[in-house]
């Protein structure tokens, strides 16, 4: 067997999201199923190095997975030809001057989003890995889960004719932290760490409305500090000064219009913590992170409004799930398997520094129209 080892620097990973999504059910499940197969005797092997500020942290990281290599010196490994692409899962104000400095290393970059906190900065990351000819990635997770997949399905197979309107709901109650733990880490909620619903939400929704809907061309978005005091991991109490809801609408290129709500302040009664209901003229559907329902025309009820009688249609009896005919893999994994192909196939990769970019630019557009109470145009990218 031929193995391609590739060396992957991974700053930020003693983190929930980089702890679990990155390094164990992406990197490390690669290595247990063998690599990444490219042929009956050829495969990609990953070998990460752990990477960050406390060192005792990455130390317990290292021990609970194998005795994984780790350092506190990045630019140590910048220096170290043994690896090839850096990742960063760092708090977003951190990302823009450690990726720039691994692009300038020439290191292939693969990060979290937001790339960076302003437009300008995420685009002087695409065009720094442009000029220096490494490869580049944005993780865009949404678009590899099952629910999404199965939507995409029914877009290319035209099972809704004409799509007329998208309405996404997105969000959980996270405990302030005074009686019970929140289940988010406090700087979420500060604005001078980088926190803010919008600016991490409005993010995922740009790359999945232009994947699946069209480009957007135009947005309105109302921000809320819902709850302006919280506790931290040490119990101690701050001003939650950032945005800690979002309800934006959002219109394509093609004519449809997303709305979609955001909020860490709500309690969940529906059926997944993000649900995406499209509505066509011949069907609709209901999009979770796993599974996606379907009403077509023909299976659709009449209903008559008269609220002085209780309504005999059980409105949730009439929809089919979509079946699950392929297999699905963790969608992170999915798409780091992707990108590795490209650093080490040079095989297409689309979802680069420039789309991450756009994110950054719709989640900006969006503080804008909420400071300005107004709708805002979403010009190209140059």
């Amino acid at each position: 067997m031929k193995t391609h080892e590739i060396g992957i620097i991974m700053n930020g990973v003693t983190g929930r999201m980089g702890t679990n999504q990155h390094l164990i059910r992406s990197i490390l499940a690669i290595q247990i199923q063998g690599g990444i197969r490219v042929s009956d005797d050829e495969a990609i092997m990953p070998q990460p190095v752990l990477v960050g500020r406390n060192a005792e942290k990455l130390r317990h990281l290292s021990e609970a997975h194998g005795d994984l290599a780790w350092s506190t010196d990045l630019d140590n490994l910048l220096s170290d030809d043994r690896y090839s692409i850096y990742f960063d899962a760092q708090s977003t104000p951190l990302r823009h001057a450690s990726v720039m400095k691994a692009i300038r290393a020439g290191k292939h970059v693969y990060c979290e989003k937001p790339v960076a906190m302003s437009t300008e900065q995420a685009m002087e990351l695409y065009e720094a890995a442009r000029d220096a000819g490494v490869k580049h990635g944005v993780v865009q997770d949404k678009l590899w889960l099952p629910g999404f997949l199965k939507l995409k399905y029914l877009i290319d197979t035209d099972y809704f004719g004409d799509i007329l309107a998208v309405r996404g709901e997105f969000g959980y109650w996270v405990f302030p932290g005074e009686h019970q733990p929140a289940q988010r880490p406090s700087w979420n909620y500060r604005a001078a760490d980088g926190g803010g619903i919008i600016f991490d939400m409005l993010c995922h929704w740009r790359y999945l409305i232009d994947n699946l809907f069209g480009n957007v061309i135009s947005l309105t978005c109302l921000g809320a500090n819902h709850i302006a005091r919280r506790w931290d991991e040490h119990g101690a109490p701050y001003d939650a000064d950032a945005d800690d809801a979002a309800y934006a609408t959002f219109i394509t290129d093609r004519g449809v219009i997303c709305h979609f709500n955001s909020s860490w302040c709500t309690r969940v009664r529906r059926d997944d913590l993000l649900t995406v209901q499209v509505d066509g003229a011949e069907g609709s559907a209901v999009a979770g992170l796993r599974e996606c329902w379907v009403q077509h025309d023909a299976e659709t009820p009449r209903p008559v409004w008269n609220p002085d009688v209780p309504n005999p249609i059980d409105f949730r009896a009439g929809w089919q799930p979509v079946p699950s005919n392929a297999g699905y893999d963790n969608a992170f994994k999915a798409q780091w398997e992707l990108f590795l192909r490209h650093v080490v196939l040079d095989e297409p990769f689309r979802w680069g520094l420039r789309e991450g970019a756009k994110g950054v630019q719709l989640a900006e557009l969006g503080i804008e129209s909420w400071r300005h109470r107004t709708w805002v145009d979403v010009p190209p990218l140059s």
